[in-house]
């Protein structure tokens, strides 16, 4: 299997078929909650592919350029931007196409959810204390040199640090879209996942076994692959989500105007404290 061909099939496809349902649902008048409708979705998505993009590239040459894993240069065009075909910029450009266009499915079809009362402080300092612990971990597995730790700690050392901002920021506001949330990333992270074992199976790409766990899923897929998967699809449907959120958006405005206050000298509240009853 070539890699635009795996591209071709296991995502371009799948796009265009939820592009077609958000047309078919517009027609019909369904649309995402009122609370969820910050920017438009094609900005919010758009936005995110460019971060993708950006954050991804440098790490994923370095990958490749380690020989973490490796691409069969017959399946690819030969083309490359650093160590990487052009596959897989290609690939950063598509993932949040369709884990996006999943979750605005998603959030079409889900009741309206009613923000409340949250202990909104404590939810946020949890979440990123837990993300800051694991992060931790990863980084020690890289430096006392772990081998078949290294894509393992590489991955979770990537992918963590902005997980952690997202959840400082919004803990709070992510878990009250829980559902909608947990409904993008489990199916996004199994179908994915189901399918770069696939790919592997066919040597579009491989992973290096020594700079692995060696822990295969459905015989033949590493570990660090599904938790790839699992963290990326994280990534975007979380910020999506944030974004998204009228709630979010209020308390970015809250904390810029704090900011700009603290800068000028006009305050000298805290942006965590402007506007929010915290608990």
């Amino acid at each position: 299997m070539t890699y635009f061909g795996f591209l071709a099939v296991f995502l371009v496809l799948p796009i265009l078929a939820l592009w077609a349902l958000a047309a078919y649902d517009r027609k019909r008048g369904v649309d995402v909650p009122p609370l969820m409708q910050s920017w438009p979705a094609w900005v919010i998505v758009l936005a995110h592919v460019v971060i993708a993009v950006v954050y991804t590239t440098p790490w994923d040459n370095y990958l490749v350029a380690t020989r973490v894993w490796w691409y069969d240069p017959k399946l690819v065009t030969g083309l490359l931007i650093g160590y990487v075909p052009i596959e897989e910029y290609t690939f950063f450009v598509l993932q949040p196409l369709l884990t996006g266009a999943w979750l605005y499915f998603i959030a079409r079809h889900m009741p309206v959810i009613t923000p409340a009362p949250l202990y909104r402080v404590r939810v946020r300092v949890i979440g990123t204390v837990i993300l800051f612990f694991i992060w931790l971990v990863s980084v020690a597995i890289l430096v006392f040199g772990w081998r078949p730790g290294t894509y393992l700690g590489l991955l979770l050392g990537w992918a963590l640090p902005p997980l952690m901002i997202q959840s400082a920021f919004g803990a709070d506001i992510l878990w009250r879209h829980r559902r909608m949330v947990i409904l993008t990333i489990v199916p996004m992270t199994l179908y994915l996942a189901a399918a770069d074992k696939l790919a592997i199976t066919s040597g579009t790409w491989t992973i290096n076994p020594e700079q692995s766990v060696n822990i295969l899923l459905l015989g033949r897929l590493p570990l660090e692959e599904f938790i790839f998967f699992f963290m990326t699809n994280t990534l975007i449907a979380v910020g999506i989500t944030l974004v998204s959120s009228m709630e979010s958006k209020a308390r970015a405005e809250r904390y810029l105007t704090a900011v700009r206050m603290w800068l000028t000298g006009k305050g000298n509240r805290t942006p965590l404290a402007v506007g929010e009853n915290e608990a």
